[in-house]
């Protein structure tokens, strides 16, 4: 009886395999050999039912990147993909292309310039669509390096690496807003990116930092909690608690104490509630 008890816990617990997610990834995924993050979106997004809209937009090669996914997916088996190569504001305005991100179950953001991806869909109608779709759980929304930095409100649009926190070593700007209560950080340990984390979150207390290595996912439930998939970490840097920071009383290049700041470090099958802001037991 308590090993049938612990059974129907444990599968209660379990997430489901094919759940709409939004999954930030680190970037350079594996695109070649065990596929696992881009099996998981593939899946996420309906298997062999899925329609699959794929935004190049912050690549300097769209067509290149975009045909790229497309061959991708079209091996494992969606149903239909259309590549959305958003080039202009204008775009966002295509009505044929909204009606498709409106009705498609899975929604892939490629890397490139955050910059520039900002620019073309923030506050449009076409980026509307995505945002509400993706935080009401009705479609499975991937964003890989350029696509995963834009997916909090506050976006760490550059900086620096391999310094003391400081504020000059990272750029801020606002990001498309996917998941507000985040600010992530991609490539992430294989660039040497925490001081640069560390100094973003200095500055704006209230978010929670998310650094993902590379091949690497943070996918994120519907339920405030987030698992881990992938080879590498995601590293959550948590301000919660923090008791003092000269943040706002030193120079900008000048080093940053922070005092009391949690991190944690999560690798493949790791939990965590990025909402009440704890640890959870694995999935094995």
């Amino acid at each position: 009886m308590m090993l049938q008890l612990d059974l129907k816990f444990l599968q209660q617990r379990m997430p489901k395999p094919t759940q709409p997610a939004v999954m930030i990834i680190g970037g350079a995924e594996d695109k070649i050999h065990g596929r696992q993050i881009l099996q998981a979106f593939f899946q996420r997004s309906g298997g062999a039912n899925a329609t699959i809209a794929i935004i190049p937009s912050a690549s300097r090669e769209p067509a290149i990147i975009g045909h790229r996914y497309q061959s991708i997916f079209e091996e494992m088996g969606a149903k239909a993909i259309e590549v959305l190569d958003i080039q202009d504001r204008d775009h966002c305005d295509n009505s044929a292309w909204n009606a498709y991100v409106e009705s498609c179950t899975g929604i892939f953001l490629t890397g490139g310039d955050q910059l520039r991806l900002c620019g073309l869909l923030a506050e449009t109608p076409f980026m509307e669509i995505v945002r509400r779709r993706a935080q009401q759980g009705s479609v499975t929304l991937a964003g890989t390096s350029a696509g995963a930095a834009v997916m909090g409100l506050q976006m760490i649009a550059g900086g620096g690496s391999g310094e003391s926190p400081n504020r000059s070593l990272v750029d801020m700007t606002t990001g498309l807003g996917i998941v507000p209560e985040v600010i992530v950080d991609q490539h992430f340990h294989n660039r040497n990116r925490m001081a640069r984390l560390m100094s973003a979150i200095a500055s704006y207390p209230d978010k929670l930092g998310i650094g993902i290595d590379e091949d690497t996912c943070a996918l994120f439930e519907h339920d405030g909690v987030f698992q881990v998939i992938g080879k590498g970490t995601v590293t959550v840097v948590d301000p919660g608690e923090v008791s003092f920071t000269n943040c706002l009383n030193v120079e900008a290049h000048e080093p940053i104490s922070i005092h009391n700041l949690r991190v944690h470090i999560l690798s493949h099958g790791d939990r965590y509630n990025f909402l009440d802001r704890n640890v959870l037991e694995p999935i094995l």
